[in-house]
């Protein structure tokens, strides 16, 4: 069984030799593209650097997908915000968002553009998926992601003026909502032409650090269960922060798997969901894989395995500074362990 084949019977529901190690968010890392011989500000927007930076992770350490892209402007790109790509930085610098669409509340009630799927790096992102699956595509599942709706709502307008109005203006939000729904769905549904084997939904802004478990199922639920039955790859739901009070409406929403970062206890959500469910993560990407000694990284590993979870994945990006002797550790101490009872 290759990885794969582990990944792609894993959410079939079928049984597996051992738990998978890979991701459906960023996990390009400095050392790939030093390699390559790239620089971070030029991956963005270059299709064949983005896709080759994307299959080094698996190249040099094992690790079980390939991801595109690497940033979280696209969506809100192709909507008409501007954003800076920082295309002569050095180092690791984001792309980011310079110009919102909405300023205030009265510019609320946008209409999408009728060629959105043509718009921004749309393109691009779909060209950097098919060169992924010439490349590794036998070997490693293939995966991109979209934001969720409320998280794509804080791309184009200030977040902060979108959560105030969450309270007092929910009508209102949720129109916003509906209409991010249907951006995202258009997207994704170009992913999927392109050929990725996964979607992943980011709906990081929607963590239970800031809203209450009722604004989640009835403001943020509706919007994502439009999005995830309009899928037809596997799906994975990713939110961060305290997510043990809405795991139950996270699968309600209709993903194949949920993803939750190291604030999650795994363990809990495994007894409230049942030994069926696709639970991934949830180890700390900084602070224990960057951050962390080669222990640190194993024992944390193993931690991840004991509390139940269907596969190894992170709780947010890779940071691409990650030390590769700890990606090493990582994916050995998953082959030794992941297939334990």
């Amino acid at each position: 069984m290759n990885s794969r084949e582990r990944v792609l019977d894993l959410f079939k529901g079928k049984p597996i030799d051992r738990v998978p190690c890979f991701s459906g968010m960023g996990n390009i890392t400095e050392e790939g593209i030093n390699k390559l011989g790239y620089k971070f500000a030029a991956i963005h927007s270059d299709a064949k650097m983005l896709a080759d930076t994307a299959a080094s992770t698996y190249k040099l350490f094992g690790f079980e997908s390939g991801v595109v892209p690497v940033d979280l402007c696209v969506e809100a790109e192709a909507m008409g915000c501007a954003i800076n790509v920082y295309p002569h930085a050095e180092g690791i610098l984001y792309p980011t968002i310079k110009e919102k669409l909405i300023h205030k509340e009265d510019e609320m009630d946008i209409t999408l553009p009728s060629d959105l799927a043509s718009k921004g790096r749309v393109k691009l992102i779909c060209d950097a998926i098919k060169l992924l699956k010439a490349d590794i595509g036998n070997d490693v599942v293939v995966g991109s992601y979209v934001l969720g709706p409320f998280t794509l709502a804080g791309q184009v307008m200030e977040l902060n003026d979108l959560l105030k109005l969450s309270f007092k203006k929910v009508d209102k939000v949720a129109k916003l909502l509906d209409l991010m729904a249907d951006a995202i769905i258009i997207v994704a549904k170009e992913y999927e032409k392109a050929g990725v084997d996964f979607i992943t939904v980011r709906e990081m802004g929607a963590t239970s650090d800031v809203l209450s478990p009722r604004v989640f199922k009835n403001l943020i639920l509706p919007p994502l269960q439009k999005i995830l039955k309009e899928l037809t790859a596997s799906s994975v739901l990713h939110i961060c922060g305290k997510t043990n009070d809405i795991v139950t409406f996270m699968m309600e929403a209709g993903p194949s798997a949920i993803s939750v970062e190291q604030k999650n206890d795994v363990a809990e959500t495994r007894k409230k969901l049942g030994k069926d469910a696709l639970i991934f993560g949830n180890y700390d990407p900084y602070n224990v894989l960057v951050s962390g000694d080669e222990n640190l990284v194993r024992s944390t590993m193993r931690q991840c395995i004991d509390n139940g979870v269907s596969a190894v994945w992170p709780g947010c990006d890779i940071w691409p500074t990650v030390p590769p002797q700890n990606m090493r550790a990582m994916m050995d101490e998953i082959k030794n362990y992941g297939g334990k009872e």
